[in-house]
């Protein structure tokens, strides 16, 4: 299942059922788990880390070093998880000294195009749309959907569960389990169609709107609006999701629509 006309370093540690195509790129400190399908013209440069049953498409590069100048050729890596499909062209970058790995969890879709630049974590189950690129250091929680063209600033964080709507571009963190959207980027309501196919129950999914309301609605600043919450809510796990969220954003988070 290893074409001869890929190039593997003898250094490099490959898994077990491993289907590598013609003109296939594998550097030398390399490890790629079992189950793995790397088609033509992909290269899996130093430093890459490839778990299970991943697909990986043609032309897509994990590994190439940081388009940062500060690195200096330190020892990092870029570490993908399993059974995540990253499509044509993408490009993954390793981390840098500043954390030393890029992350890409278990079971994401990155489409055709898409950048992960250095130092980037993206947890679990999200979807990654065409050409949508992502600077050094953010951080995607599980179960985001970025659709396609989006520009998301360094150091930058999106909250699990929630949508960003195609060709924003923004420097603020987006909360979970909202949509974020229009022209600048802002609060444009709750995800509900997203959190009812995860199973979130009526009953939740009206007390994330309800937080909501005194975040971005009430005429409150930030702080009295999760102080607000804290008194008046009860603290599920969802609604602590959204208070420690924005609590500990660095950036602030996106304004809300007018």
């Amino acid at each position: 299942m290893i074409s001869p006309l890929a190039y593997i370093h003898p250094e490099a540690k490959i898994g077990e059922n491993v289907e590598i195509a013609p003109f296939v790129f594998i550097d030398k400190n390399v490890v790629i788990g079992d189950n793995n399908k790397i088609m033509a013209h992909a290269s899996i440069l130093y430093g890459s880390r490839i778990g299970n049953g991943n697909t990986i498409f043609p032309g897509a590069v994990i590994g190439a070093i940081p388009q940062d100048l500060k690195f200096r050729g330190e020892e990092t890596t870029a570490e993908i998880g399993d059974n995540n499909t990253i499509r044509e062209n993408v490009t993954i970058n390793r981390g840098t000294a500043a954390k030393g790995r890029t992350i890409v969890g278990n079971h994401n879709l990155l489409m055709e195009g898409v950048h992960v630049a250095h130092d980037a974590q993206i947890g679990n189950g999200c979807i990654i749309g065409n050409s949508t690129k992502m600077a050094g250091e953010i951080v995607i929680d599980d179960n985001s959907i970025i659709s396609g063209g989006v520009l998301m600033h360094q150091f930058c964080r999106v909250g699990g569960y929630g949508m960003i709507q195609g060709g924003c571009r923004f420097s603020k963190d987006v909360p979970p389990y909202i949509i974020a959207g229009r022209e600048p980027t802002c609060y444009a309501g709750i995800n509900i169609v997203g959190l009812r196919r995860r199973g979130f129950s009526n009953e939740i999914i009206e007390a994330i709107h309800n937080a909501y309301r005194l975040v971005y609605q009430s005429g409150l600043n930030t702080t009295e609006a999760l102080n607000k919450i804290e008194a008046e809510m009860e603290m599920t796990p969802e609604i602590r999701y959204i208070v420690d969220f924005i609590r500990s954003s660095e950036r602030g988070i996106i304004p809300g629509g007018k």
